[in-house]
């Protein structure tokens, strides 16, 4: 069949729609213990169910667990419902079923992220996305900052945190040959020629000092002794310590500026 969508063997085309007195009398059905009622709201229902897990189709979630976790809520929303109020069952449903969703993306990402994070972070989807429908492009931060009155910052931050982890051996482009992956693309500040080159003339430096000096560094900034440990170690008090270390600093700072300029 063209246009034919299935989402958990179910065929979403042929869904059937309930007219507002058959929800009603359904719904009073289910109350009294009808479990064929509550059959029929389910399978009448299910399209509500795709409406909402459309506004998470950017989350890299299956759309096949997404719609069965939207039927969950569904369920505990035909469960709850009180047909006798002045409410339609989409309005209460809707809700119900989102914020299943959402306790299934908190509680199933792969990292962490605190749920006042992520409530900003669904607020500033749905307005971006009201936006877009207005503006027809995507909204700028300050302008989703102006609407949801929150900071720029918070609205980044939480943005970030909601995104997906990536592998770094993911490809980025394929030019025909090796693809470059984001491995490729990431710097490491340690390998650095400037790194290098202040290594190096760090080192010439220290060559330089008397052996006092560069026994009192290296017991300080290699082995992680304190000042006391040191002035026992050589016999000499912790004042004199202080003095020789902060001497021998300022020597190597001299040295290095000295070279680089």
């Amino acid at each position: 069949m063209q246009g034919k969508v299935e989402i958990c063997g179910i065929n979403t085309a042929s869904l059937r729609v309930l007219s507002p007195e058959q929800m009603t009398q359904l719904l009073r059905r289910s109350r009294q213990g009808d479990q064929a009622a509550r059959q029929e709201l389910v399978e009448g229902n299910l399209r509500l169910v795709l409406s909402v897990i459309q506004r998470f189709d950017k989350r890299g979630e299956s759309p096949d667990d997404l719609f069965q976790v939207g039927c969950i809520g569904l369920l505990k929303a035909i469960s709850n419902f009180d047909p006798d109020k002045c409410v339609r069952f989409s309005t209460y449903g809707v809700p119900m079923i989102a914020g299943e969703i959402r306790r299934y993306l908190r509680d199933n990402s792969v990292i962490r992220v605190s749920r006042s994070l992520r409530d900003v972070a669904y607020q500033v989807l749905q307005c971006k996305e009201t936006l877009i429908k207005k503006l027809g492009r995507d909204p700028s931060y300050a302008e989703l900052s102006d609407a949801l009155h929150i900071p720029e910052s918070e609205i980044s931050n939480a943005l970030d945190a909601i995104c997906s982890p990536v592998s770094l051996y993911d490809p980025i482009y394929c030019d025909g040959g090796d693809p470059l992956t984001i491995m490729d693309q990431v710097r490491d500040p340690k390998s650095t020629e400037g790194n290098w080159m202040e290594h190096i003339t760090l080192r010439e430096g220290f060559g330089h000092l008397p052996s006092r000096e560069k026994e009192i560094l290296t017991m300080r900034f290699y082995d992680g002794c304190t000042q006391t440990d040191v002035a026992k170690s050589m016999h000499i008090s912790q004042a004199q310590v202080s003095r020789l270390e902060k001497g021998a600093i300022s020597a190597l700072r001299r040295y290095v500026c000295v070279r680089e300029c």
